[in-house]
């Protein structure tokens, strides 16, 4: 493996980490309907279980309500079932077709606590980008070891690498202000 896969190796997986950061914050509840709250719900289908966005249409037809439509009219109580049992704190109004799922006003002491969650999150994530740096600066330094790499080389790839991890913790930090903005606006 050459100094550069070694950044590009690095590159992807910190891409990834932000990428899963970017995912677990979208099923962070806020104010505002979002689909992202509800599709990774498991729901038991035809015995086996699956995410919500597999089995049904979500869509937001407006700032406050959630409305699930299954493909299937059978698996609905599966699915009301499956959201009750979520810690989301959500009550679905099942019609016989479709299934609303208001979203209430988040009070100030919730709002807090979810903005402690998502800080928890971004620093895990943070966490992740550091590792995935430190696997690569060994990397590295195998390579220099080995000798298949000079120690100028070394110091080039060790100055990309640190510039591509301040990029990456830098996208989380923008990440998690937005969601702290999204969270603690009425």
């Amino acid at each position: 493996m050459s100094g550069e896969e070694v950044l590009q190796n690095a590159d992807g997986r910190m891409r990834k980490a932000v990428d899963v950061l970017k995912h677990e914050l979208a099923t962070v509840r806020t104010g505002r309907a979002n689909p992202g709250l509800v599709e990774h719900i498991q729901v038991e289908y035809h015995g086996v279980q699956v995410p919500l966005n597999q089995i049904a249409g979500i869509s937001t037809p407006d700032p406050r309500m959630l409305v699930i439509q299954p493909w299937d009219k059978t698996v609905l109580p599966n699915i009301e079932k499956a959201i009750l049992k979520s810690d989301l704190g959500l009550n679905p109004a099942n019609d016989g077709n479709i299934i609303r799922l208001p979203i209430p006003q988040l009070t100030e002491e919730r709002r807090n606590q979810l903005v402690k969650m998502v800080r928890k999150r971004v620093e895990e994530g943070k966490v992740a980008v550091r590792n995935v740096r430190r696997d690569a600066v060994d990397g590295l330094r195998k390579l220099k070891d080995n000798r298949e790499i000079s120690e100028d080389e070394q110091k080039r790839l060790m100055t990309k690498l640190q510039q591509l991890t301040d990029k990456f913790i830098e996208e989380t930090d923008r990440i998690a202000k937005n969601k702290e903005t999204e969270l603690l606006e009425f």
